[in-house]
């Protein structure tokens, strides 16, 4: 985004989750995403493409589940990083965007099963946790 992460100076810290160097060197060198879940399992980005590619493919309630699986392992390495359930999750912090990749997804295959009550609880999620994030998600392309 280039610009640096406007907060409510009342309000929590940012929350910035460590770097997954390995996770996005094997990324880089062509490892598959269902691969990438199964060597690391606790990190959200893995996740995320999963239901990126399944819901590219159709397969919406497969993309659902992936979604929820990367958003809670999201919400566990948010915790340990701690974030105490509110509270900026910016964008621009690279780590952060396999979470908020995942909690999209998440959101976009809960309205495509009429769960509303969910799309509108993951979408202030999502614009609380950073507003630029769902714009971000949706100019890269992500299926």
């Amino acid at each position: 985004m280039g610009e640096e992460f406007r907060r409510n100076l009342l309000g929590p810290e940012p929350t910035y989750l460590p770097e997954e160097t390995e996770v996005l060197a094997r990324l880089e060198a062509g490892d598959e995403a269902a691969d990438l879940a199964a060597r690391f399992p606790a990190s959200s980005l893995p996740w995320a493409i999963l239901a990126e590619e399944a819901w590219a493919g159709g397969r919406t309630i497969e993309s659902y589940a992936y979604a929820r699986v990367g958003y809670h392992r999201g919400l566990d390495a948010l915790r340990r990083s701690g974030w105490r359930g509110t509270g900026p999750i910016p964008w621009e912090h690279e780590p952060n965007r396999g979470f908020l990749r995942a909690l999209y997804a998440l959101g976009r295959a809960a309205g495509a099963i009429g769960e509303t009550a969910e799309v509108e609880r993951i979408g202030k999620f999502l614009d609380d946790s950073d507003p630029q994030a769902q714009a971000a998600i949706e100019a890269a392309g992500r299926p």
